[in-house]
């Protein structure tokens, strides 16, 4: 209320009341200059950042003396392009670390270098891990084509061109060491062909032979060569065995051609004897001791003509035989029956025995030979031909027997070698066992085959597979001594059920640490592991046993843990969802499902079962709540644009309101404002800000309209007031203007007044004409009498409204003040404020109805007057 007391008296301060001089410009406090801005004596030097950019231009690519200036420099773009000269890593980081909070470009541009050195040497650390398994893959005896896939594989994500030249000729050796490899298996390929064909070539022996060790020295060669490790070893036995046999081959065919020439040197010199010199039964007995002729055309044709030379011989001539008594005639002698030879089942053994030496099946021809030498014994006597085949054909088997058991030697020093070898070869413990064993078989099967091996051979065949067959003893040793550990393991669980059992019976027992007893000893039996078959039947049953004994009480109490958890379902499902205090109550059931949890855990199957159920009873729930919500939320929304079109009303209703609607508009807005239920929370700040905005909106733009109807009201009365003020002066002034009808038509052409002016300003308008026509003096004392009611009636007024009255009257003004002061405070703060509000019109009104003379400042003053009463809008 007491503002106008503390008010300015004569407004802003004048220019120069400040104490500076005249002219003088107002001084400027340093940290107010412009940065940069040259004071003082150092108007002429150079700026800090001329002088940072200048060293800039110096550092010259040093990169010691480039972060040293990042470090010192306060200016970030001097910065950005000093860290262009930075890449090591010690620099980057260092730079990183300082520049990380105060220069965010440069600890940027800091972080992507370091990170590509990080990724460079990640890179590169992959590049030498990939040429160091190259290299490895290099030095390998066993290179496969698999492994350099692989590491071309690995190699072809990395990006190490520095590598790249010394993994290139890595590469380019792996390659060719497996081309030499395959070049070496296709070579061993065609000289098993080669082999395979030799025999029916049709060669001389001699030819025979040299292609034969041809052959063999290429394969030694391949066996010596670097890559002779990725060799099939299959392709290699397959090799040996077919070197082994063409080996005996070719011994079969020197014997045969040393067999057909020492016969045919026999044949030729009997033959070059005379006849009668040679005599059949010295001739067979030399034939016989001769060496067996070959199952072939030459053996037959060399044999045709042995037997044409025999029977050209002469028969000798029977010797006589002495006489006998004369026997009794009591007893006739049986008829002698005539030696005819075998029957048919013999030669047909003997044609079989044959033809089992043809294909070189030996142990099929010893056989037919045992039961012909059966049938023999048994009183079958022979033709000659038919005795000479069949020794022949003995003869053929003798031969092919030798030469099966210096073969089957071979293939034992072959058996032996591989035997050897299998300790080399890293196999799984099964497959060596097997191994070793299919060895041994095979060794029988030679005996049987090749008849028994000497001594030295079987000493060395054994000690070989003793030897291989050493780690899968240990493995085997190993794997029953866990057998017996496992045994062992599992005695200690039925131990341990069995004194749980005690405790169980001696009522000491806690139900949560049965079950825990329970689920443990059953996982760990589960992962016991193999035991002997005679242990485990009776470790099963004494375990079963056990585990039974606590099985049944333990299920007894989960069944009455099960009821429990049942209730508290059902407590759950009972819940009503829309309650105040459902949250808390479905809390509380929870905590006390988690309690009976822990106090005895179910079997896994019925807890999860259970616990679906209560988690579904308590999602439905929630879901129940949260569909309330969701409704409730969309209600809200509903009030939203509810309120947000009052909003929207009063904005676009602003730009136009008036005084008069205005009121009218706040209060129908109010109203439904009020009447629209709450919004979304996330909302409400925003919703109410642009209502009050919109409410400032409307009010300020009714105020604008009040304030431009006040102004436009007070020109009016100014108008009026100045028409009324020139019809005074001429009352006083004899000479003027006396004319009513033209002042009445001055007054007619002025606008109309509202708010109670146009009565006032009439009433003292045709009092003034009244005078004019009549008594013009007393008028004009009245109005000289009345100057000094109006200044005051005015200073009054200029002090309520906040207006300066002037330097002349501010002793006045004062006086005037304090008594308002003393007024106010006697009469009491609320009364004193309550006139001061509502007085003001009435008042000025009355200011206006006072006819006075007035001079120009007074005028002015009224005028100024109106104007703040126009913008205050009262």
């Amino acid at each position: 209320m007491f503002e106008f007391l503390f008010k300015r008296q004569g407004g802003d301060k004048p220019a120069g009341a400040s104490g500076d001089k005249p002219g003088s410009a107002p001084a400027v406090p340093p940290e107010s200059a412009p940065a940069g801005q040259p004071t003082g004596a150092a108007a002429g030097a150079p700026s800090p950042r001329e002088q940072q950019a200048e060293q800039l231009k110096h550092l010259n690519g040093d990169e010691e003396a480039a972060v040293a200036f990042i470090l010192s420099s306060e200016f970030s773009e001097l910065r950005l392009a000093a860290a262009e000269l930075v890449h090591s890593r010690t620099q980057l980081e260092r730079v990183h670390a300082a520049m990380r909070n105060l220069d965010r470009r440069v600890a940027k541009l800091m972080q992507s270098r370091l990170d590509a050195i990080r990724h460079h040497d990640a890179e590169l650390r992959r590049g030498q891990e990939a040429l160091a398994h190259a290299r490895a893959l290099l030095g390998d005896a066993l290179l496969t084509p698999n492994h350099v896939a692989e590491l071309d594989r690995k190699w072809a994500v990395i990006t190490a061109p520095e590598l790249a030249p010394e993994f290139d000729a890595v590469r380019a050796e792996l390659g060719r060491r497996l081309e030499d490899q395959v070049q070496l298996q296709r070579a061993m390929i065609d000289r098993l062909a080669a082999l395979r064909q030799l025999e029916s070539s049709g060669l001389e022996p001699a030819a025979f032979a040299e292609r034969l060790d041809a052959l063999s020295r290429e394969q030694a060669a391949a066996l010596a060569a670097p890559g002779h490790a990725s060799l099939p070893r299959a392709l290699v036995a397959d090799v040996a065995t077919e070197q082994a046999r063409l080996a005996a081959s070719l011994a079969t065919l020197e014997q045969d051609r040393a067999a057909l020439a020492a016969r045919e040197a026999a044949l030729a010199q009997w033959q070059a004897q005379p006849v009668a010199e040679l005599k059949a039964e010295l001739l067979r007995k030399e034939w016989q001791r001769l060496p067996a002729l070959p199952a072939n055309g030459p053996g037959t044709q060399l044999q045709r003509r042995f037997d044409e030379l025999l029977a050209s011989l002469p028969q000798e001539p029977r010797k006589a035989e002495p006489a006998k008594p004369a026997a009794a005639p009591s007893a006739p002698k049986p008829p002698k029956v005539p030696n005819k030879g075998a029957d048919q089942h013999f030669l047909d053994r003997l044609d079989a025995m044959e033809a089992a030496l043809q294909q070189g099946s030996l142990g099929t021809a010893a056989e037919l030979d045992k039961s012909l030498k059966e049938s023999k014994d048994k009183g079958m006597r022979l033709t000659p031909a038919q005795l000479e085949r069949l020794n022949h054909v003995r003869a053929e088997l003798k031969r092919l027997s030798d030469w099966a058991r210096w073969g089957g030697n071979v293939s034992r020093e072959e058996l032996i070698k591989q035997v050897e070898v299998l300790s080399t070869q890293n196999l799984a413990m099964g497959e060596l066992a097997k191994k070793v064993g299919g060895m041994r078989e095979r060794w029988k099967a030679l005996d049987s085959l090749s008849g028994p091996a000497p001594r030295s051979l079987w000493e060395r065949f054994d000690a070989a597979c003793t030897t291989a067959y050493a780690p899968a003893a240990a493995h085997f040793r190993h794997l029953a001594d866990e057998r017996h550990a496992n045994a062992a393991r599992g005695q200690a669980l039925v131990e341990e059920a069995q004194a749980e059992i005690a405790r169980l019976e001696s009522g000491e027992a806690d139900w949560k640490h049965v079950s825990g007893t329970v689920q443990r000893l059953r996982t760990a039996w589960s992962h016991l592991g193999a035991i002997d078959r005679k242990d485990k039947k009776r470790l099963d049953a004494l375990f079963s046993d056990a585990l039974n004994t606590l099985q049944r009480p333990l299920e007894e109490q989960r069944k009455g843990e099960m009821s429990v958890r049942e209730q508290l379902i059902e407590e759950a499902l009972a819940l009503d969802p829309h309650g105040r205090h459902a949250v808390d109550a479905l809390r509380e059931l929870q905590a006390r499902w988690q309690e009976h949890a822990r106090a005895l855990p179910l079997e896994r199957k019925a807890e999860q079962a259970l616990w679906q159920r209560f988690r579904a009873a308590c999602d439905a729930l929630f879901a129940k709540r949260k569909e309330h919500a969701h409704a409730a939320d969309a209600e809200r929304r509903a009030h939203e644009a509810a309120k947000e079109a009052v909003s929207a009303r009063l904005e676009a209703a602003a730009p136009d309101a008036t005084p008069a609607a205005a009121g009218k508009l706040l209060r129908e807005a109010a109203a439904e404002w009020a009447a629209i239920g709450p919004v979304p929370r996330a909302h409400e700040a925003r919703v109410e800000k642009r209502y009050h905005a919109a409410v400032a909106a409307v009010q300020h733009h009714a105020d604008l309209a009040r304030r431009a109807a006040g102004l436009a009201l007070a020109g009016a009365v100014r108008d009026r007031l100045r028409l009324i003020q020139a019809l005074e002066n001429a009352i006083v002034n004899p000479d003027a203007h006396t004319n009513p009808s033209d002042w009445r038509a001055r007054w007619d052409a002025l606008l109309p007044l509202e708010g109670g002016f146009e009565a006032v300003l009439h009433a003292r308008f045709e009092a003034a004409l009244d005078a004019l026509e009549g008594e013009r003096a007393a008028y004009a004392r009245q109005l000289e009498a009345n100057r000094e009611r109006l200044l005051h009636e005015l200073l009054r007024l200029e002090i309520a409204a906040g207006i300066d009255s002037g330097a002349e009257f501010a002793r006045e003004r004062l006086k005037l003040q304090v008594e308002v002061l003393q007024s106010s405070l006697k009469s009491g703060h609320r009364s004193g404020q309550g006139a001061g509000q509502g007085g003001g019109a009435r008042s000025l009104h009355e200011l206006l109805a006072l006819p006075a003379l007035l001079d120009a400042r007074t005028e002015t003053r009224i005028e100024q007057l109106l104007v703040r009463v126009a913008k205050d809008g009262r």
